[in-house]
């Protein structure tokens, strides 16, 4: 652990551990259902509503009013469920006979490991990681380090439990370097690729320009290792985890030309899902310029 512990560190962390607690006696299924429901109440009332309603309206210009109003009670359900399952992630076993988890087209990751998994905060993400660190392959999960270190820590822990034992942090010349090394020890990596990424590159998302991870990409080119996408879909409690096959985009030998297709291809991935699922995104994230949300009304 790194960092001073500050006092509201450790009132957060106090808060989190009750709540972890009181969350580790209930059955799954009404955990997921609880922190919906919450969520549907809470969620609207935070300041938090207006980024969702402003992404949402980049992203379905032509939704009706009626749709967008689904849309974000729904993706408030999906969010709440989410944060609330994370205390009972370690309780999922994803080949068991009864899992809560289906998984569909597999063997696109076991046929081209190592590769560089990549995808979006769709439906409960934490599901995707289950999947990938209980199968047959060694993968290392890229995460984002939480600023309460005594959080982060827990978090950390929490991911251990369910399988996840190589964590690599985003964003770091490290990181990068345990990415590059786990690619040529033949050990696959997953990589987030739908959230701001300051120094990334200016890339269309819904029409608009957002600043874009190319790591992914850059990794691909560098070791020779395809692309492999994936994604998760929510029925409820219960979840759909689909492979797809090797990302496949137009290169023509100029680096900086062919990593810029491949992150238009990555992006081009992310818009699909969300579209077949609009709720099942992480909306509240601030994806667009800061510019985008000012309240103009």
């Amino acid at each position: 652990m790194s960092g001073p512990i500050k006092f509201g560190h450790r009132v957060e962390a106090f808060g989190y551990d009750v709540l972890t607690s009181i969350l580790r006696l209930l059955p799954f299924r009404f955990v997921s259902w609880l922190g919906g429901a919450l969520l549907r109440l809470i969620g609207p009332r935070t300041s938090k509503h207006h980024i969702a309603q402003t992404n949402m309206r980049i992203a379905f210009p032509n939704a009706s009013d009626a749709d967008m109003k689904q849309y974000l009670r729904d993706q408030w359900d999906n969010t709440g469920r989410t944060f609330a399952e994370f205390a009972l992630t370690d309780r999922i076993r994803a080949f068991e006979d009864d899992a809560k988890i289906t998984v569909e087209g597999l063997d696109h990751f076991l046929n081209n490991a190592p590769g560089i998994l990549i995808s979006g905060h769709f439906a409960n993400w934490e599901v995707m990681a289950t999947v990938l660190t209980q199968s047959s392959q060694p993968v290392r999960v890229t995460y984002r380090k939480i600023n309460n270190p005594l959080i982060d820590q827990r978090v950390r822990e929490q991911r251990e439990a369910y399988g996840t034992q190589f964590l690599v942090q985003k964003s770091t010349h490290r990181g990068g370097r345990e990415l590059f090394q786990a690619l040529r020890n033949g050990e696959s990596i997953a990589i987030m690729n739908d959230q701001k990424f300051n120094t990334g590159l200016k890339i269309p998302f819904f029409g608009q320009n957002a600043m874009t991870a190319q790591g992914a990409v850059r990794l691909a080119i560098k070791t020779k290792r395809p692309i492999l996408p994936m994604c998760v879909v929510r029925d409820g409690a219960r979840f759909h985890v689909k492979f797809y096959p090797p990302l496949k985009w137009d290169r023509v030998g100029e680096r900086d030309v062919d990593v810029e297709s491949g992150v238009r291809a990555i992006t081009s991935f992310i818009e699909d899902r969300i579209r077949e699922n609009p709720a099942q995104w992480f909306w509240v994230h601030r994806r667009w310029p800061k510019s985008t949300y000012k309240d103009k009304s």
